[in-house]
C-alpha cells in the first residue's frame, strides 16, 4: 500500500513520511562532500595530515584559517581525535563526542551550503548581461 505521488512508504504496520529525513541526510552528504573534497585538496597541496595546526590554521592569516576550518573542519576534528585516541589521550567517551560534534558540523555545513545555492541560484535571473 503505497501511495502515488508522495513520499510516504509503508513499512509494516505503519506509514513514514520520508520527507523530513530525506531533507536531513541530503544536507548531511552535502557537507560530508564538501568537506571530503575541500580537505583532500589541502591535504593534496600541502602534503600533510589535515590538523587544526600550521599550514591549515594560523594566527597570522585568520581569514584563511577561518575559511579553511569551516570548509574542512569536520575532517581536522575528526583526524585530530583519532590521532589522540591512538596516542592514549582521550578515551572512547570523547572519541565519541568528537564524533558526533563532526556528525553535527557538516550538517550545519551542509545547509549552509544549500541555502548560499538556492540564493545564487534565485538571483541568477536578477543579473542583466549585455548583448
Amino acid at each position: 500500500m503505497q501511495r502515488v505521488g508522495t513520499t510516504v512508504r509503508f513499512h509494516g504496520k505503519r506509514l513514514v513520511n520520508m520527507d523530513p529525513f530525506v531533507l536531513v541526510l541530503y544536507a548531511f552528504a552535502v557537507g560530508l562532500t564538501a568537506c571530503g573534497l575541500a580537505g583532500s585538496a589541502m591535504e593534496l597541496l600541502s602534503g600533510r595530515r589535515l590538523a587544526f595546526a600550521e599550514p591549515y590554521v594560523s594566527p597570522v592569516h585568520i581569514l584563511r584559517s577561518l575559511a579553511a576550518t569551516a570548509c574542512a573542519g569536520p575532517f581536522m576534528l575528526t583526524n585530530e581525535a583519532l590521532a589522540a585516541r591512538r596516542e592514549g589521550r582521550i578515551g572512547t567517551m570523547a572519541l565519541l563526542s568528537c564524533g558526533c560534534t563532526a556528525i553535527a558540523w557538516a550538517l550545519a555545513l551542509g545547509v549552509v551550503l544549500i541555502a548560499i545555492a538556492s540564493w545564487a541560484t534565485a538571483n541568477l535571473g536578477s543579473f542583466q548581461f549585455a548583448g
